[in-house]
């Protein structure tokens, strides 16, 4: 046997007797190379973290942070004692997207057409004010998955959130807000039933299998999302902009259309009723349009046959501006009723 050897069996026999043990590749110790332990403010950023520092060891039973931002329903900011911020996007759940086109495809059920993927952008929204309102500025406790890297494909923690005594990514998919990101999470099985029952009840996006929204809940709508989408108001809002129309604006002007749906629990007419976009440009429904209790109505801005659930603007050139859009819907009377923004 080389010297070399026979030095690391000494060594080792020195460290199993003195009571020291060496922990396997991939242990977390109490500091790291920048000597500072758990909580040390002064310790290194885990990656990601814009190069800034922050907690080095987060417990593996959570760490106090509060949330600064919400990007969507399954991603927010958060901040550290220490003034530090990192991306976190929740473990298990999938919200429809609020930045991107969603595909229905992947939630089970949803109708590949439409009325199908407008109504999961209305899920989008009601997923995305959910979060704001039970979390935006709160003290939250972060933890994290055995079975899970900390981090993500675009380098995001993965996280459970903790909030009021439960799971914030349970809640999303009990609620329906949020179907169940399929990976090998230690809490699985009980966020598929959780699901299940969600399918099963039809709440939420799931909702969405016969196209038709259910009345939002209070803390599913905010201020930002509608102007006066409140209980005692008529529920009327404007649940999509597309601005951006699939390849030339100028060639595919019905795929310009903003969504209009009735949050209420009765049917509403729009007679005189206005759409104004940012420029001032409008659009007046027809007499005798109505909108029936939890139904859709989209206003395209090309020329087409209005039905039931489509209208047509009539204008011959694009008209939604893709960098950002504020659409008003005005009663006959020329009250506000509701309005958004891109």
């Amino acid at each position: 046997m080389k010297r070399s050897g026979l030095a690391t069996v000494a060594v080792c026999l020195l460290l199993a007797l003195s009571g020291c043990v060496v922990g396997p590749v991939g242990s977390d110790p109490a500091g790291d190379a920048t000597g500072g332990g758990p909580g040390d403010p002064t310790a290194t950023a885990p990656p990601g973290s814009d190069a800034t520092h922050a907690t080095a060891s987060i417990p593996a039973d959570g760490t106090e942070v509060t949330v600064v931002e919400v990007v969507d329903g399954d991603t927010v900011r958060i901040e550290y004692d220490n003034g530090t911020t990192d991306t976190a996007r929740l473990l298990g759940v999938d919200t429809p997207e609020v930045y991107g086109e969603n595909s229905p495809e992947e939630f089970e059920g949803v109708p590949d057409t439409e009325a199908g993927r407008a109504c999961l952008d209305e899920y989008a929204d009601r997923a995305s004010a959910y979060a704001k309102n039970r979390l935006l500025g709160e003290r939250v406790t972060i933890g994290f998955d055995a079975n899970e890297p900390r981090r993500g494909y675009y380098d995001r923690l993965l996280v459970y959130v903790h909030h009021d005594g439960g799971s914030f990514n349970y809640a999303l998919v009990d609620r329906g807000l949020a179907r169940v990101y399929d990976s090998s999470f230690e809490r699985g099985e009980t966020f598929y039933a959780a699901e299940e029952r969600a399918m099963s009840d039809g709440r939420g996006l799931w909702s969405c299998r016969d196209g038709t929204p259910r009345p939002a809940a209070d803390d599913e709508t905010t201020a930002t999302a509608s102007a006066t989408a409140t209980p005692e108001g008529d529920g009327v809002v404007v649940s999509r902009i597309h601005a951006d129309a699939e390849g030339d604006d100028a060639e595919n002007l019905n795929d310009e259309y903003v969504v209009l749906t009735n949050r209420g629990d009765e049917s509403v007419d729009l007679s005189g009723w206005t759409l104004e976009d940012a420029a001032g440009f409008t659009y007046e429904f027809p007499e005798g349009t109505t909108i029936d209790a939890g139904a859709s109505l989209t206003v395209h801005v090309g020329q087409g046959a209005d039905t039931e659930t489509d209208l047509y603007w009539g204008r011959e050139r694009p008209t939604l501006n893709n960098d950002g859009e504020t659409v008003t819907i005005r009663d006959a009377s020329g009250a506000v009723v509701a309005e958004r923004s891109t």
